[in-house]
């Protein structure tokens, strides 16, 4: 998927945990469920835009505090490289 993607593992790995404890994503399979009717959700084309609509800006968010954890780890590394050459 993090190809397909063009993420790194990290990042993709980062972002499908979020959708998963948001509820967009399941991971139950569906071959398993014996009432494979009680996941069936139709939207209309205007639901469907709408919900698509939620889905890129919750992950734009995502992306974006990802970014933001790995340029601050970054920093920290820096700094503790700078500590122990003075140390």
């Amino acid at each position: 998927m993090a190809r397909e993607l063009g993420m790194s593992l990290g990042k993709t790995n980062y972002l499908l945990r979020a959708l998963l404890a948001k509820g967009f994503v399941k991971v139950d399979s569906f071959r398993n469920n014996p009432r494979k009717r009680g996941y069936a959700y139709l939207l209309t084309p205007e639901g469907l835009a709408a919900k698509a609509e939620l889905t890129r800006q919750f992950l734009s968010s995502k992306i974006q505090e990802y970014e933001n954890l790995r340029v601050e780890i970054e920093r920290l590394r820096r700094e503790s490289q700078v500590e122990d050459v003075n140390s």
